[in-house]
Order: structure tokens, then C-alpha cells, then sequence
């Protein structure tokens, strides 16, 4: 089985070899260059192709791949919205996916955002390599008593919970399929109206593009935190600048961001941002952002490596497809 990886990265190809070393049938392939209408010819010549979030897998890259003779499309991500299962499904093109790689890796990059931005360690840690030791302006508040409003609750969600219950919060959980535990489950007005930090763990469809919008924010506490690791068009990215800019939200920590595509897993030091609506983001002081790196531990990328290795296997020898999405 001959795999084109799409978007890969120097960190990661360590991992890959490794999972792939003792298994001489499938040959792999590294391209820089992320999947898209204008890169789908660089599949020629192989079954599958492995991508990641940011890469295009519309209804034309598909085509174009069946057209190529690909028959496999391979996620190294848990989600699936980028990529049009319709017309997949229409040239039998299997795809599989990495359902769980670590929750409790992006699970404590949520909290690190969080305990980041209450206890502004990030503007502390300038001051004193600077030497100044003065502590105005870095006032923060515990997490402990603190209502914590959980909108989606997989693995992630219940990991994040865990970790949460350590501190003493009390936790609120909006998901559909929730089972009880050690959180209140609850509407999704009442999670917003009640909660002192908000944390997005739902995938992104239909029903949740835009879930936090002007509406939203409305009927949130004055001064609120929010936490997006998720998927960035969970957030209405303007209705945020409105909610920073009536302080009606206090503090916000992304990993993700609506329109990170052209943005994030690349060096653009030398250039000049020409996203306006990222640039204003980032202006405000209560605003953290890190570049989709929640994943980003050892033992996730093994296991995402792992996961992969096998779903390819598996459709090379013909197995039952433990994590097939179509």
C-alpha cells in the first residue's frame, strides 16, 4: 500500500517511521504542501491519502482522487468535517479516521489556557525577565468553586471533567448523549446563562457552525471565560470582538481559530498578517491564542501514528475497518 501524506510536518514524521518500520507492504510518501484542488495531482500513483485538519477534501479534490485511483482517504485527526463523505461515499472511497488520541492531551492544554489566563503567568513571566516584580495588573482567581460550563462530552469532555473535579469546580455538561457523572448535566441556555468559564468540546457541523454567537453571548455572565480547543467555526469570530470589546467576555483562550488554515503549523514571522479579524483578536490583553497545538504531546502522536498504521493495515489486508467514517 502506497500512502501520500498531505500537510506533514518535521515533528511528526519521527512517530510515523517509527509505526511504520516493521511493516515493509506500506510505503509512504511526504508532501509539505497541504491537500487542496491546486495539490490533489501529487496523489498520482498512490492507494491512499493520509491528511490533517487544515487539508481540502471537498467534492472536487475527492473526484479528482477517484479519477487517480485513490481509494483510501486517511485522518490523522479525530474530526471529519473537512471532508465530503457525500460524494466519497458516491466513488466508494473508504475513509477512516483517528477517533481518540490522547484526551487528556488537549484536555490539560484546555486547562493550561485556562489557569494561563486567571493567573496571567504569561504576563508575569515578561515582567520578571524584565525585573519587575510589581503584582498590579496580575490579579487572577481560583478555578476552585468556579461553575464550569462543558458544551460537548466525549472523551475529551469527560477527561477535562476529571481534571476539573481535582480543582473543585462544578462542573455543567451540555451533550445529548451524557451519561451521569461527577457534573450536573443541562440545557445549553442554562449552561451559558450560569457559568464563569465556558470550554467547547463539540465537533463541528450544521447544527453547531457558529454556536457561539452574538445570541450567545448575551445570555452569558458579564466578565466569562471561554475556551475553544475544538473546531474554530464553533465560534463566531466577530461576535467575539463584540463580546471583548463590551466586556461581556472577560477572557479567551483559543486553540483554534475559524479561519486557521492559512494561519497556523506555518512560519509567517516575516510577513504581514492580512487576516483582520485575527489580528483584532489578538490586540486584546485578556486574549490568549496557541496555534492548534493541543494535540501536541508525545503520547498523542504516537498514538495518532499508531491508529493510522492500523487503519491502513487494515484496509491492506482486508480487515474489518475498526474506524471507518464511511
Amino acid at each position: 500500500m502506497n500512502i501520500a501524506f498531505f500537510s506533514t510536518q518535521k515533528y511528526e514524521q519521527p512517530f510515523f517511521e517509527r509505526s511504520i518500520s516493521k511493516h515493509p507492504q506500506i510505503e509512504v510518501c511526504y508532501f509539505e504542501q497541504a491537500l487542496n484542488e491546486q495539490t490533489v495531482l501529487l496523489a498520482k500513483g498512490f492507494d491512499a491519502v493520509c491528511v490533517f485538519v487544515n487539508d481540502t477534501v471537498n467534492a472536487v479534490v475527492i473526484e479528482q482522487l477517484a479519477e487517480l485511483g485513490v481509494s483510501t482517504i486517511l485522518l490523522r485527526c479525530a474530526g471529519f468535517n473537512n471532508v465530503d463523505l457525500v460524494v466519497a461515499k458516491a466513488h466508494n472511497i473508504k475513509v477512516l479516521r483517528v477517533p481518540a488520541y490522547s484526551p487528556e492531551a488537549v484536555a490539560e492544554h484546555c486547562v493550561a489556557l485556562m489557569l494561563t489566563l486567571s493567573r496571567k503567568t504569561h504576563k508575569a513571566y515578561n515582567r520578571v525577565r524584565e525585573d519587575n516584580f510589581d503584582l498590579n495588573g496580575l490579579l487572577g482567581f481560583n478555578l476552585h468553586g468556579k461553575i464550569v460550563g462543558i458544551i460537548g462530552c466525549g472523551k475529551i469532555g469527560l477527561a477535562l471533567c476529571k481534571i476539573l473535579n481535582g480543582f473543585g469546580a462544578h462542573i455543567l455538561v451540555c451533550d445529548p448523549y451524557a451519561t451521569p457523572g461527577n457534573y450536573t448535566i443541562t440545557d445549553l441556555d442554562s449552561l451559558l446563562t450560569q457559568s464563569d468559564i465556558i470550554s467547547l468540546h463539540c465537533p463541528l457541523n450544521e447544527h453547531t457552525h457558529h454556536l457561539i454567537n452574538d445570541d450567545a453571548f448575551n445570555k452569558m455572565k458579564p466578565g466569562v471565560m471561554l475556551i475553544n480547543t475544538s473546531r474554530g467555526a464553533l465560534l463566531n469570530s466577530k461576535a467575539c470582538i463584540n463580546a471583548l470589546k463590551t466586556k461581556k467576555l472577560g477572557y479567551l483562550g483559543l486553540d483554534v481559530y475559524e479561519q486557521e488554515s492559512e494561519l497556523f503549523f506555518k512560519n509567517h514571522s516575516d510577513e504581514i498578517n492580512q487576516d483582520d479579524i485575527f489580528s483584532r483578536l489578538v490586540s486584546f490583553k485578556n486574549v490568549l491564542v496557541t496555534g492548534h497545538q493541543g494535540f501536541f504531546t508525545q503520547e498523542a502522536l504516537t498514538e495518532i501514528a499508531n491508529t493510522t498504521l492500523q487503519n491502513a493495515l487494515e484496509i491492506n489486508q482486508g480487515k474489518q475497518l475498526t474506524n471507518e467514517v464511511l
